[in-house]
């Protein structure tokens, strides 16, 4: 993806949804002169104490407090697939920068290890928003790559990655708790008895499917990278 870029030079780079910090670090290590926006405040409070060479604001899609071109290069690293309006969004990263635009987005995640927690629990699933019909596109890398020409973005180029993560059990339950994606808002909704439900049929999974004490979970994004003008 850097190589995409071409050579960082001290030219700006906006990480949007920057989460605790993390990725924006990294991008400044490799010579980017980097700014983060990230809307959730324990998020932020994460990325100022650990990584407080990032400069890292309360902002998120799909209004961002930029003048248009403010930035050489922005990235939204797995933001789109949880906003309201990808479109809309998608179009802001565009207006913000002057230069590229990269995006990521899940084809494949472990949504089904959480499935079936869930169902052995014997709780209903969580319900997040939906997206309308209009707003949704198909999790797939050309379905990405057509929401993305949608939003005005031109000669995107999108490529699919795959990877599996061996998991440590334990993070993943600390994510639980800390009400982290789809798992984590569920199990906040939960009262005591179900709590204990659910973290029983979690060990349960755990057992069954663990490989030398980790669970091998396969993950596939979409990279989608929108090059100069």
């Amino acid at each position: 993806m850097q190589r995409a870029l071409g050579a960082p030079g001290g030219r700006s780079l906006l990480d949007v949804g920057a989460g605790d910090g993390r990725l924006a670090a990294a991008w400044a290590e490799a010579g980017w002169s980097v700014q983060g926006c990230e809307p959730e405040e324990s998020m932020r409070g994460v990325s100022r104490r650990e990584r407080p060479q990032v400069d890292t604001i309360d902002a998120g899609l799909p209004d961002l407090p930029f003048a248009d071109g403010a930035v050489d290069v922005v990235v939204a690293n797995f933001v789109l697939n949880h906003v309201a309006s990808p479109r809309r969004s998608a179009a802001e990263l565009r207006r913000v920068s002057r230069g590229a635009v990269v995006a990521t987005t899940w084809t494949l995640s472990p949504s089904w290890f959480w499935a079936e927690v869930t169902e052995r629990a014997c709780v209903a699933p969580f319900a997040g928003a939906k997206l309308t019909a209009e707003e949704d596109f198909e999790r797939t890398a050309d379905g990405f790559a057509r929401m993305l020409r949608d939003a005005g973005l031109e000669r995107v180029v999108v490529t699919e990655h795959g990877w599996t993560w061996n998991a440590d059990p334990d993070v993943l339950w600390y994510s639980v708790e800390g009400g982290v994606a789809g798992a984590g808002a569920l199990y906040a909704r939960l009262d005591a008895d179900d709590r204990r439900r659910f973290r029983a049929a979690f060990e349960r999974v755990v057992d069954e499917r663990a490989v030398h004490g980790a669970l091998p979970l396969e993950h596939r994004a979409a990279v989608a990278v929108s090059p100069f003008s």
